[in-house]
């Protein structure tokens, strides 16, 4: 399902830049209330490139008190991304445009599998915080993956929310149980104790765990990540039996 909404612009003022890696920053801002949906996007324009509109998904649900947060990574070779991830400051005034839905869960399902890879997780955390919101949420299996565990950068986060949410199950995946020898500085300087154990990590690319546990013909499975992972992990899911109709997705 895909819909644009007639609009205008609304304006947002920067509260939180949180730099989690050295590629990846948490922007939290607070402003007008946006009417997008949970699992949408909208376009953002940031002082640093007036004129340049970037598309991004929310990583809440719409709140009347107009909280919005973006994870937004940078791009290789991406100017603008890479200027929000490194240049964003507290104050920064953003002008909000063009919502669009993307990723919506039916209102009869009973089970939904989100598959989420890297930034790929935004508009998925805004539609299982807004399934909370529901007398009756369907039982939700997140597939969240990267590279290495360092590459899971909201694993604290999502660890807290399955324990306090009994109807959602939080699967980390990683190609590689050891991080990169290089050093990620951002990383270092926000690492918790709180998280998923190396034992609890699934270990392959996000589209063969997936498919492993598929096929899933009975549940409502949305995939968001970069292009190439969108489109292997479809591609090996419908071969292993995943009717097309179940999938939606979209690239990060």
């Amino acid at each position: 399902m895909s819909t644009e909404f007639p609009h205008p612009a609304w304006t947002a003022t920067v509260v939180g830049h949180h730099r989690l890696r050295n590629d990846l920053a948490v922007i939290r801002l607070i402003g007008d209330f946006v009417p997008f949906t949970a699992g949408g996007s909208v376009e953002v324009e940031v002082p640093q490139h007036p004129g340049v509109r970037r598309r991004l998904s929310p990583a809440l649900p719409p709140s009347l008190d107009g909280k919005l947060e973006f994870h937004v990574r940078t791009v290789p070779g991406g100017w603008c991304s890479g200027s929000i991830v490194a240049d964003t400051q507290p104050g920064d005034q953003w002008r909000i445009n063009a919502p669009h839905t993307v990723f919506a869960v039916d209102p009869d399902a009973t089970e939904v599998v989100m598959i989420a890879g890297g930034t790929g997780l935004a508009p998925m955390r805004a539609q299982i915080l807004d399934l909370a919101r529901r007398e009756n949420p369907p039982r939700t299996y997140l597939l969240f993956g990267g590279r290495s565990p360092r590459d899971l950068y909201a694993a604290d986060m999502l660890y807290l929310l399955s324990g306090e949410l009994p109807w959602l199950t939080v699967i980390p995946v990683v190609e590689s149980p050891d991080d990169p020898p290089i050093r990620d500085e951002w990383h270092e300087q926000t690492r918790v104790d709180i998280g998923f154990a190396p034992s609890e990590m699934l270990h392959g690319t996000l589209a063969e765990v997936a498919a492993a546990h598929g096929p899933f013909d009975r549940h409502q499975v949305l995939i968001c990540g970069s292009p190439a992972m969108v489109a292997t992990t479809t591609d090996r899911l419908v071969a292993g039996g995943t009717p097309p109709a179940n999938i939606t997705s979209e690239g990060a």
